[in-house]
């Protein structure tokens, strides 16, 4: 894989060409790490995870910003350009303009792990469904466009109960479209969460010393219901509170550590361990949908889990992963728990081998 990036952030213009492996980029903070596996998340999912807004993203004084970047997948290599410039929003992917931003998404695969996403432990059920609706639309065409038509439908059919009179015969029209698309969110989710348990419960024991997780899937609509039936009972409630109450957008996904509800009941340490389990084990379901990993970034993460779990984490990861890791602790090169690494550094701004 190879980068280059102009006007993002607090960045100078760049040129990163990672190594296989681990890759650390070692600086202080404010210096740019976090920046630098920003502007290649962006690139692949079109999406920061830090600001939904591209304003916030560009140099202060320009009009705008570019990244691009080449990767090698098994077969091709994959060139995709990114341009912000005067509040439009432009892809490419091998030179082709792409006309919906959503067409980026599976080109390239690729995994994130920052501190915050210790939300998806401890924060509310809206951000582990985000998670799932990024993760499975990078490998699920299908259920990208089912998500797209039941968001469609569910904005349409809210707005329908916002203005009474509400005329069922309408009700039942997008009630329909919610059931042909929300059966199809519900499936996709299901069949991941089950598949992410078995890889997450592995990693999370290993890294935590044989201590337990577990995964549980909840839709909203439970097996056996029929999706339009439920629709209609819930009509009363819906009309009274001028929104759509039952459905896929209500989903949950509930963690367990040590049996125990880990939102709840879980330290910071089981957490943090619970959340990067799950990133591991997204590693793993990508390898066997696509037959290749996807690019892995880890922005801070050992100053999130002690020595002990630092290793451990090392250990469980499997070597053919290439890693982007930023940290601020590290200051030998053999201090990686003997992980064959690629080092540079970043200051102000401006990336350099170390």
């Amino acid at each position: 894989m190879s980068m280059t990036c102009n006007g993002f952030r607090g960045l100078a213009p760049t040129e990163f060409r990672p190594g296989p492996g681990v890759n650390v980029i070692r600086g202080g903070n404010a210096q740019g790490k976090t920046s630098l596996l920003e502007a290649l998340l962006y690139l692949v999912t079109s999406k920061s995870h830090r600001t939904n807004s591209e304003a916030d993203l560009m140099q202060y004084g320009q009009r705008g910003f570019q990244i691009r970047a080449a990767f090698q997948r098994n077969d091709r290599e994959v060139r995709i350009e990114a341009n912000w410039w005067d509040n439009a929003k432009r892809f490419k992917v091998n030179d082709v303009a792409q006309t919906r931003i959503s067409d980026i998404l599976g080109k390239v695969h690729l995994v994130f792990f920052s501190p915050e996403d210790v939300d998806l432990v401890r924060g509310s059920a809206a951000q582990r469904r985000r998670f799932l609706d990024m993760e499975i639309s990078q490998i699920a065409p299908a259920y990208l466009h089912a998500l797209q038509q039941y968001r469609q439908a569910l904005r349409q059919r809210n707005e329908l109960l916002r203005r009474p009179p509400v005329d069922p015969v309408q009700l039942d029209v997008w009630d329909a479209q919610l059931a042909a698309h929300g059966e199809t969110v519900q499936a996709e989710r299901d069949g991941f969460v089950n598949q992410l348990n078995t890889w997450a419960a592995d990693v999370y024991s290993r890294i935590a010393d044989g201590e337990p997780l577990r995964l549980r899937y909840r839709p909203d609509i439970r097996a056996g219901a029929t999706f339009t039936d439920v629709l209609r009972n819930a009509r009363g409630s819906d009309l009274r509170q001028g929104v759509t109450t039952r459905g896929p957008h209500r989903d949950e996904v509930e963690i367990e550590v040590a049996e125990r509800d880990a939102r709840r009941f879980g330290s910071q340490g089981q957490q943090r361990t619970a959340a990067l389990a799950l990133k591991f084990a997204e590693l793993e379901l990508i390898r066997a949908r696509c037959d290749e990993y996807p690019l892995l970034l880890l922005d801070d993460v050992l100053s999130e889990l002690d020595a002990d779990r630092s290793q451990r984490m090392f250990g469980a990861l499997n070597g053919a992963v290439q890693v982007i890791l930023t940290t601020t602790d590290l200051t030998d090169h053999d201090g990686l728990y003997g992980a064959d690494c690629t080092f540079f550094r970043i200051q102000e701004g401006r990336l350099d081998t170390d």
